[in-house]
């Protein structure tokens, strides 16, 4: 029994590959009847069709997807921006009527103060 070395039973299985790949090449393909022929080539005929339509029907629903997620994200942009004008205002109607009380606080501190004024006044002539 011999060692063979790495190289040796690396040659011998490539030179194993080539011979199958060969004898693959070399055999005879087996005639076929023209009608199974043109039967085989009307089907595949046929799938191609079928799938090229399928691939049109898929194309056209990724856009329609597309157009749909687009309007979609319009819309909650839209939603959002109107969500944010109605807290704006809200926002401004709150501050309004914030000053609005404030002013009438100050107006009944002064008017109150004018009174004691008054008051006292009175109070000192009498």
């Amino acid at each position: 029994m011999s060692f063979q070395n790495h190289n040796d039973r690396r040659e011998a299985a490539l030179a194993a590959k080539k011979a199958m790949l060969e004898k693959f090449k070399n055999k005879a393909q087996p005639r076929l009847d023209p009608k199974v022929a043109e039967e085989r080539a009307a089907a595949a005929k046929a799938r191609e069709e079928k799938r090229i339509e399928a691939e049109k029907r898929r194309r056209e629903r990724v856009e329609l997807e597309k157009l749909e997620r687009k309007l979609a994200a319009e819309a909650a942009a839209k939603a959002e921006r109107e969500r944010q004008a109605r807290e704006a205002a809200l926002e401004a109607k709150r501050r309004k009527k914030e000053a609005e009380e404030a002013e009438i606080r100050r107006f009944e501190e002064e008017a109150r103060r004018d009174l004691l004024n008054a008051a006292r006044r009175r109070a000192g002539r009498k």
